[in-house]
């Protein structure tokens, strides 16, 4: 099998949810949202990890990153105390959402700054996955909700997905909630948009009707396309959100440009865990590897447990750092 779009058929993991708030501290409310990534002898290791840098907090719902460790994909060892927390007037509500893409020994990672008005993308850098130095706000002057209706004024975004190779001799990353933009970099650091327009907005009357948003940072095919997984909401009549999975497809040619994507939802709220919680009705997807021969795609459920979808997979994608450039894909077919 190979790396194709659509990812999956996923189905969600007996074992869920495979972690769950515990303690009296910081992550004794609500524990979700992972970035993940598979590291070969992490920390002496012998072999390959699945690693998690989760959100969590607890009542006062101010948010932590933790970090949790498996040699099977679903059964976790969590570190006591945290691996990131808050530490700027911008980030005193909570550091959270983690993504995260490795390039070349060095762990990129973004994340929501929350002062408890704004929330704004951050980005933070590491080559251990504990230690970490900050690089500050990235797209600071965008809103992703700019022209929804009732959406927040000023700057807010959330949600960056950096692609792990280049293209075209550049770095790409899918930014937003609300709607989806596109952002480049010379270097990874200083990040600039594409485009004034959204890539992906929501559509009226389906699932996607009240926002999009980036779920786990971008899969290169093997057949060089770029499959972009997202989460996407609707407004239930009686009250709240739910929240559901949808795959997009982009050519590296006009990485502006839906080619293709899925007209139902891959992973939607069922169990009792996604159905309920802090934040009800919400399966919402972060983190994304492909780890002994399945995919296994890390998602929060209803803002209170953390659970995994796994889907046999074919050799593992995204494992080279080489650039490729738009005459290298295939073209799909149809659009």
């Amino acid at each position: 099998m190979t790396a194709t779009f659509p990812l999956g058929p996923f189905t969600p993991h007996a074992s869920n949810p495979i972690l769950s708030p515990r303690g009296t501290t910081w992550e004794s409310g609500s524990v979700y949202n992972p970035a993940a990534l598979v590291v070969d002898g992490f920390e002496g290791a012998e072999g390959s990890e699945v690693v998690l840098l989760y959100r969590a907090h607890a009542d006062d719902v101010v948010s932590h990153v933790g970090l949790a460790r498996s040699r099977d994909g679903v059964h976790f060892t969590c570190d006591p105390e945290p691996v990131f927390s808050p530490a700027e007037p911008h980030e005193v509500h909570g550091v959270e959402d983690p993504r995260v893409t490795a390039v070349d020994g060095t762990y990129y990672l973004t994340y929501s700054a929350y002062d408890g008005e704004r929330a704004l993308l951050c980005l933070a850098t590491s080559t251990d996955l504990r230690t970490w130095e900050r690089h500050g706000v990235v797209l600071p002057e965008l809103n992703s909700f700019a022209g929804h209706e009732g959406g927040p004024t000023g700057p807010w975004t959330k949600a960056g997905g950096i692609l792990p190779v280049q293209v075209d001799g550049r770095w790409l990353m899918y930014v937003g909630e609300g709607s989806i933009y596109l952002a480049e970099s010379d270097d990874l650091l200083h990040w600039r948009l594409v485009s004034d327009r959204p890539v992906l907005e929501p559509e009226p009357g389906t699932w996607s009707e009240f926002l999009v948003e980036v779920g786990p940072p971008p899969v290169l095919l093997d057949n060089g396309l770029i499959c972009l997984v997202y989460n996407a909401a609707v407004k239930l009549p009686e009250g709240g959100v739910r929240y559901v999975c949808g795959q997009a497809l982009f050519d590296p040619a006009d990485p502006t440009r839906v080619v293709a994507k899925l007209d139902q939802p891959w992973l939607e709220p069922r169990t009792a865990e996604e159905q309920h919680g802090l934040v009800s009705n919400v399966t919402f997807v972060e983190g994304l590897v492909q780890f002994q021969g399945s995919w296994f795609a890390y998602y929060g459920q209803s803002d209170s447990t953390l659970g995994v979808a796994v889907a046999p997979a074919g050799e593992r994608f995204g494992g080279s750092s080489l650039p490729i450039t738009s005459e290298q894909r295939t073209v799909l077919a149809s659009a």
